[in-house]
């Protein structure tokens, strides 16, 4: 098993999604050469066999212009380059599709494996790679003994293949010295890409046994350790203590904010001592009470510290108070079932302000508060 050189410990982990993106954004991708030469040669033998013929005879006619030139134009001085040029505009049109083939055949099969992928960093010079010690050890290396014996395997494979070709061929072969030369010639083609298309059938068991080992190599090299997993965590998310001090100052930012929103409120209803929540009602703003602070224990304490510095009313109602807190988010409005129970202390509260302010009577106890059976919270 793999071990990290840092710590010492097994890659057993499967490699993150950072970690693949890394890796393909490196280049690091699964590659088979074995199936890139599959489909060169499968392709060349397949171009062989469809236009072979048609290519001898296209270069039979070429060699007999070629060597059929009058006298005047072996003295002319410009008929000759002319001439050059000729067949070479012929010789293109008669190896070009067959090289159109091949060109893509070598571009699509990458691809197969590990997708289409272009890295500016595999162009970038590496120092390492010219360190002569590092070179004698992936000399040296298992993956260097994994690739020769690959070596080894294909030659064997083609080497056999290639005799059983010869095998089958030989009358094939041996008929060609009879025959008229254009027809050897169409002959020797068709027997060319069938030989080929043989020897694309041998690689066809080399690349099935490469292309599994060349993803597991590739998934093997990117596994990672719990370390390595643990460490990219804190690079990703950010380390425990520096998340934590985030969470606390995002909490005093918002507690400042809330108790600045204190003196605007119409009520505070406390618990009386574990919770207390401070409304507010604007009827030209919204069509229902809205909180503007709560807390519960020490965050309900200097509620009604910041209420009673700014004359605030401050009410005992435990019920309402617990039913507010659990069923409702700051800045928002309180729920439906507490409407009738709201409005009940917004009245109470008009008509204790009259009363501070000498333009009516005090007002009694406040009347039990109708809480509906959902919305109550038992300590």
């Amino acid at each position: 098993m793999a071990e990290s050189p840092d710590s010492g410990q097994e890659k057993t982990e499967e490699p993150t999604a950072k970690r693949l993106k890394e890796s393909r954004d490196k280049g690091q991708v699964p590659r088979s050469k074995e199936l890139s030469t599959l489909a060169v040669v499968m392709v060349s033998a397949v171009g062989l066999l469809m236009l072979g013929p048609a290519m001898v005879r296209k270069m039979m006619d070429l060699m007999v212009f070629n060597f059929r030139i009058d006298r005047e134009s072996l003295y002319a001085t410009d008929s000759m380059g002319l001439h050059l040029l000729s067949s070479v505009g012929v010789g293109l049109d008669i190896i070009g599709p067959l090289f159109i083939m091949i060109f893509i055949a070598a571009l699509v099969a990458p691809v197969m494996l590990g997708g289409w992928l272009f890295s500016g960093k595999l162009l970038a010079p590496k120092f390492e790679r010219m360190n002569p010690l590092a070179g004698i050890k992936r000399m040296f290396s298992v993956q260097a003994l994994v690739e020769l014996l690959k070596a080894f395997a294909k030659f064997l494979v083609v080497l056999a293949m290639a005799l059983l070709v010869l095998s089958l061929r030989k009358n094939d072969l041996l008929a060609l010295g009879s025959e008229p030369l254009p027809n050897a010639l169409e002959h020797s083609a068709w027997i060319l890409g069938m030989s080929l298309v043989f020897l694309s059938c041998s690689l066809i068991a080399i690349a099935a046994v490469d292309v599994p080992f060349q993803l597991w190599s590739n998934k093997n090299k990117l596994k990672m350790t719990k370390q390595e997993i643990r460490d990219e965590y804190k690079d990703s998310e950010g380390k425990p203590e520096v998340k934590s001090r985030i969470r606390q100052l995002q909490r005093e930012m918002a507690e400042r904010r809330m108790m600045n929103n204190i003196p605007q409120a119409d009520v505070v209803i406390t618990n009386p001592t574990h919770y207390s929540v401070a409304l507010k009602y604007d009827p030209l703003q919204s069509g229902a009470p809205v909180v503007v602070a709560k807390g519960a224990d020490f965050i309900a304490q200097k509620i009604r510290e910041v209420a009673a510095e700014h004359d605030v009313v401050v009410l005992e109602s435990p019920p309402l108070a617990r039913a507010v807190y659990y069923s409702t988010e700051l800045d928002q409005q309180i729920p439906a079932g507490l409407y009738l129970a709201v409005a009940q202390v917004l009245a109470y509260v008009f008509q204790l302000r009259q009363y501070r302010a000498g333009q009516g009577k005090r007002p009694g106890k406040m009347p039990d508060l109708p809480i509906p059976d959902e919305l109550r919270k038992d300590d």
